[in-house]
């Protein structure tokens, strides 16, 4: 059997500030960590992980489509990149290299997102642990953990996961493709769509998340608003490490670290961050990023 070595993801400034103290292999996509992905993706190839003279190099940020894996090892390649000629995966005893068609790099915060919808959508195991209220109406795809509890007048649409031990509504929309974590509120009159929402988040009321990403423990205060298109319908830019990187998304919300707390009607343009730690003051507008 081919055996793989996939090395621990560095510390990626470029993503901050969705990473936390794991880092990239332990962040949550859909509702699993970034390596049990990667992982999953090789195994179903028939590799098998440990390091040998034949064994195959991935790079620790690829994202990994199984379908893009299968291919490579089939076609006896010795490399496989993403769209932008990047390398996901090498191999000294093949010829020629490949473009891989889902599979990609994560570099920046969006790019979790595009995994998130990805591995969303490509899920199978929807399963409901927890009763819903009869006046749920879904109209996609729906997977609650044990203990969670839906109110009533919640719309799903789309494909959605829930972890277990949240609470979410009553009167509220959630959108796919969007993964919510453990102990999660989301309340009254409150809209998701497209976004990751990690453990230990409270979004109360009357509040809009769209294509975002929320690390642990935050709070959002109530009427707190993010923005996710621009008035010119063109893609989002959004500063990396000091430069206005273009995300290529037309729609792009925000990437908000642990632990960050909103005053309530506060209004995030699209694009900005919110540093770990960080909080607004109600009313404030977030107009650049906001850092420790």
């Amino acid at each position: 059997m081919r055996r793989f070595f996939l090395p621990v993801p560095p510390d990626l400034p470029t993503c901050e500030p969705a990473l936390g103290e794991g880092g990239l292999a332990s962040f949550s996509v859909a509702n699993r960590a970034f390596r049990e992905h990667q992982l999953a993706a090789l195994m179903a190839a028939g590799l098998k992980e440990g390091a040998s003279d034949s064994s195959l190099r991935v790079e620790a940020c690829a994202w990994l489509d199984g379908k893009d894996v299968q291919d490579f090892i089939a076609g006896g390649f010795s490399e496989l990149k993403d769209g932008e000629g990047r390398p996901l995966m090498a191999r000294a005893d093949g010829r020629g290299a490949v473009v891989a068609e889902r599979s990609f790099l994560v570099r920046h915060p969006w790019d979790l997102l595009r995994a998130n919808e990805a591995a969303v959508s490509s899920r199978h195991d929807f399963v409901r642990l927890s009763d819903v209220h009869p006046s749920t109406h879904v109209d996609g795809r729906l997977s609650i953990g044990s203990g969670t509890k839906i109110l009533p007048g919640v719309v799903i649409e789309g494909d959605v996961l829930i972890g277990a031990g949240c609470k979410v509504g009553p009167n509220c929309y959630i959108r796919g493709a969007t993964a919510i974590g453990d102990r999660c509120h989301i309340g009254q009159a409150v809209e998701i769509k497209n976004s990751v929402i990690l453990s230990g988040t409270n979004v109360g009321h009357l509040s809009y998340v769209g294509d975002s990403i929320l690390c642990e423990g935050v709070n959002f205060g109530a009427g707190t608003i993010v923005s996710n298109l621009r008035h010119d319908g063109r893609a989002h830019r959004s500063m990396v490490t000091g430069v206005l990187v273009d995300t290529g998304r037309r729609k792009f919300g925000t990437v908000v670290g642990a632990g960050v707390h909103t005053g309530i009607n506060t209004s995030v343009y699209p694009g900005r961050k919110l540093w770990p730690g960080t909080s607004t003051r109600p009313g404030e507008i977030v107009e650049r990023d906001l850092h420790r």
